[in-house]
């Protein structure tokens, strides 16, 4: 395994984060509990979860791959032996909190204490706030997005949040904070804002990106590099898509897209177009399609790890043995002409 700093913080995590939003829908307490030993025996120090999980989130799953996760560090003991981290949940969800859920100082601290409850565990190393209060581009929204809101509604906002991050650090219950499904202009106001009012730093940020969805850079890439703020890469596989598996309309039985209640906007022409090309790419050089896609998520400089995602031990061993793939300039080059042509497919 491989490992990188996590933002400006002395905690090294894997390069390979296990991600876990199936435990409690898609997989078994038993499964989710084998998926940990299997990824902690092979170096993966670094698990990533959120109060909303299982995914597709409902209220019946709401904070069931969390409970997994506790009962798994309570069994086992290992609770020093992993970076963990957690989300608190934006606006949206009506079942979260009787729909009152934002971001705010009531809302953080209610959250915090659920998930530690959960999770069966004093502290968690990374906090994230899972999206932000106000609209914003991710969830292949991009195509509409219009920003509306008020700036210092918002900035006020933040200050609140980062004072309210700052007792919960103080009181040792998180150590260390992040964002996710963030914009260039929300990253840097929290940025600014803590060297300002001499508040706590995010440390990283946790947005969609992989072959076909590279809408990290350039802008965030270049913040995340120079700000030491760097990317924990979700949906490296774009939901599996990479993998071929939903290609000509095919839809394995229990996989995510016969599941997940919600609209589909990933499958495309254009995302068909270049999921053939970058198997095509794959197998012309005699490297498996999901770890040539992993491998070139884990060569970006701006990223700090790359959370994988699975629901069999299988796919789960394929998708971490993408660390010892090195891409060849030969395939890099290939990946690039392919970008190039498709650059965004849905």
């Amino acid at each position: 395994m491989k490992y990188r700093k996590l933002g400006k913080t002395d905690i090294e995590v894997s390069l390979i984060c296990l991600g876990t939003m199936t435990w409690g829908g898609q997989n078994t307490e038993t499964e989710g509990h084998q998926q940990l030993d299997y990824a902690t025996d092979r170096g993966i120090n670094f698990i990533d979860t959120a109060e909303i999980y299982a995914v597709p989130p409902s209220a019946e799953t709401y904070g069931q791959t969390e409970r997994i996760i506790g009962t798994w560090l309570h069994k086992t003991k290992n609770r020093n032996k992993v970076v963990l981290a957690s989300k608190i949940a934006g606006p949206g969800p009506i079942w979260i909190r009787e729909g009152q859920n934002k971001i705010d100082k009531e809302n953080i601290i209610t959250a915090v204490e659920g998930s530690l409850k959960r999770l069966q565990t004093d502290y968690l190393d990374l906090y994230q706030i899972h999206w932000p209060n106000r609209e914003y581009y991710h969830f292949q929204n991009q195509w509409n997005y219009k920003p509306n809101f008020d700036a210092e509604k918002e900035k006020a906002n933040i200050i609140e949040v980062l004072q309210t991050l700052d007792q919960l650090i103080q009181s040792g219950k998180i150590r260390h904070i992040g964002l996710s499904n963030e914009t260039a202009w929300g990253i840097m106001q929290y940025l600014n804002t803590a060297e300002l009012c001499d508040l706590p730093r995010m440390v990283s940020i946790q947005n969609e990106y992989s072959l076909l969805c590279r809408l990290f850079e350039p802008d965030l890439q270049e913040i995340a590099m120079s700000e030491a703020c760097g990317l924990l890469a979700w949906s490296p596989l774009a939901r599996g898509m990479l993998s071929g598996k939903y290609l000509n309309g095919a839809r394995p039985t229990g996989s995510r897209l016969t599941i997940d209640p919600r609209p589909d906007r990933r499958s495309t022409a254009q995302s068909e177009e270049a999921i053939k090309s970058y198997i095509n790419l794959a197998n012309q050089y005699e490297v498996d399609p999901c770890q040539m896609a992993l491998a070139f998520v884990n060569t970006r400089p701006f990223v700090t790890s790359t959370i994988i995602g699975a629901t069999n031990i299988q796919q789960l061993k394929n998708n971490i043995d993408s660390i010892d793939l090195d891409l060849g300039k030969e395939v890099l080059a290939g990946i690039d002409r392919i970008h190039r042509e498709l650059p965004i497919p849905y």
